[in-house]
């Protein structure tokens, strides 16, 4: 950390000054010495909102208070201890200042470069939480690239994204959060569900209106609009993007508040009745887009639970009929995170054990099997699947935890 390291904060021009001030820091100088002199520095700097130059002032201060020159001529790694400790403290508390004074000016993008030069979140992501743009704020872009691309808020971040930019934007935007980050996906996913579940709902509404139909009440579902409505349909006829919705229907899987997943499967009911050309094929296991996700979801909710297990299962084919490879285990995988949520733990360690064993965790995107027996708490099947599948490690750790308990050995 260095003087020189400043620049790299904020590069505002110095304001002109002009006489008056240059004598009121004379006068002070001359009535009580260097540190009412500087005092009146950042009073005046402080005052015209010059926060950069006020930066300066401070150093300027903390140098004197430390006896060192004061004029920066050299690394801070060159200052001997203690000398070089206290003096980066006071740089540190100096920029906190500076940030501050540009957090209070609503000025959040500068105030980031002051607060991530040490390395603080906190004051910006609460900033964040509480920013509510104006119309043509020219300060938003900045603010999302703060609060999204450089993670400090992702999840205000990405409701600034779809409040302001679109679905579009916010379905790429939701591409890029890290899959790790479970809470923040789950959050913009229930943030899309709601947004397009509106969107579609109201365009249904609109068309059965200008139809001169009586409307069904606001809180009918999609599913209820359109009952006994195939007209809706006439002619390959569509009332949202297509592809959005696959898209946001897809983002369920990670939500887990049953009012939205109930939205995610009203959308599928739209989805799935979709001319046959609107509809294309997706990935394994969810094929048929719409009707997979809505067997899922509603499995998810408690409804036809035992029908939706036995439809992904089919899905598996012969346990070893393929390679022990990443996409090849999809549908496995995505069987054993339907389990898991349901509850059905030794299920899951049975797919997981038949389909999964071979490949490492970071490999898959749900839990491995030695996780599944930890949560099961069954070290006896875990020890047992590893011997199986030549897995020392897993089968070491299985054993040392029954020997640890040994009323479960």
């Amino acid at each position: 950390m260095s003087d020189a390291g400043n620049a790299a904060v904020a590069t505002e021009p110095a304001a002109p000054w002009g006489d008056a001030a240059f004598e009121s820091v004379e006068a002070a100088l001359r009535a009580a010495g260097p540190l009412a002199a500087l005092e009146r520095l950042a009073e005046h700097l402080d005052a015209a909102g010059d926060y950069r130059a006020l930066l300066d002032a401070l150093l300027l201060r903390a140098r004197h208070e430390l006896g060192l020159p004061l004029i920066a001529i050299g690394p801070l790694a060159e200052l001997p201890e203690p000398v070089r400790t206290h003096y980066e403290e006071k740089y540190v508390d100096a920029i906190r200042q500076v940030g501050a004074k540009y957090l209070d000016a609503g000025d959040i993008p500068t105030a980031w470069a002051y607060y991530r030069a040490i390395g603080e979140t906190d004051p910006i992501a609460q900033a964040i939480r509480a920013y509510q743009p104006q119309d043509n704020d020219d300060r938003l872009g900045a603010v999302i690239e703060v609060a999204f691309q450089h993670g400090v808020n992702p999840r205000r971040g990405f409701e600034l994204i779809l409040e302001h930019y679109g679905t579009c934007a916010a379905i790429s935007a939701f591409e890029q959060l890290p899959p790790t980050d479970e809470a923040v996906r789950a959050a913009a996913a229930e943030r899309l569900i709601g947004r397009l579940h509106r969107d579609l709902a109201a365009n249904l509404r609109s068309e059965i209106a200008a139809r001169g139909q009586e409307l069904p009440p606001a809180s009918a579902t999609i599913a209820e609009l359109l009952h006994g409505r195939d007209w809706l349909f006439a002619d390959d006829a569509y009332h949202i993007d297509i592809s959005h919705l696959a898209s946001v229907v897809r983002m369920a899987l990670v939500v887990a508040d049953p009012q939205v997943i109930a939205l995610a499967v009203d959308l599928t009911e739209y989805g799935r009745r979709l001319a046959p050309r609107l509809q294309f094929e997706g990935p394994p296991p969810f094929e048929r887009v719409f009707d997979d996700h809505r067997l899922y979801l509603r499995a998810l909710l408690g409804q036809d639970v035992q029908a939706a297990i036995d439809h992904f299962r089919a899905k598996l084919g012969s346990p070893g009929a393929e390679p022990a490879e990443n996409q090849k285990t999809i549908p496995a995988q995505t069987l054993v995170n339907l389990l898991v949520r349901l509850g059905r733990l030794e299920e899951a360690i049975g797919v997981a054990s038949d389909w999964l064993a071979g490949l490492p965790d970071s490999a898959l995107f749900c839990p491995g099997v030695a996780q599944l027996c930890q949560r099961a708490g069954n070290p006896q099947r875990l020890a047992a699947v590893a011997r199986d599948h030549g897995d020392l490690v897993n089968y070491t750790a299985a054993r040392l935890v029954m020997v640890a308990t040994p009323a479960s050995s």
